[in-house]
């Protein structure tokens, strides 16, 4: 599973779709011999209060709203330097990998707009 799968399966459970891309509201029919496409959750999921309880259970100080280490960490996805650079792939990040600041600050604001586009509710502080 992608890395990005695995924060979309943490935060909306095992049926979340493992697509670093934006969700699609289509399905295919029964039998038509392709995987069904990624639909948006009949429902909103509210990310504050999942995230808060996974950071509250680490009992460390992690701001998952500003970081995307802390994120992964409260997630309990490796949030090494190899992991991360590997989640900018999957997401498209075109800058320098060596630059990890400018990485880390791009790979939140996506994975937030992700999170925003397959039917994650954001807190109005977050920018995505």
């Amino acid at each position: 599973m992608s890395i990005f799968g695995k924060i979309m399966s943490a935060i909306f459970g095992d049926s979340a779709a493992a697509s670093p891309g934006t969700a699609s509201t289509t399905t295919t029919t029964a039998g038509a011999g392709t995987a069904p496409a990624p639909t948006v959750p009949a429902e909103t999921v509210d990310v504050a209060p999942i995230l808060d309880k996974a950071v509250k259970a680490k009992g460390e100080k992690l701001e998952w709203r500003t970081s995307i280490v802390d994120l992964m960490k409260a997630l309990d996805i490796d949030s090494s330097l190899s992991a991360r650079k590997e989640l900018a792939k999957e997401l498209g990040y075109s800058g320098d990998m060596n630059d990890s600041a400018a990485m880390n600050i791009w790979l939140h604001k996506q994975v937030m707009a992700k999170l925003a586009a397959n039917g994650g509710k954001l807190p109005a502080d977050i920018k995505h």
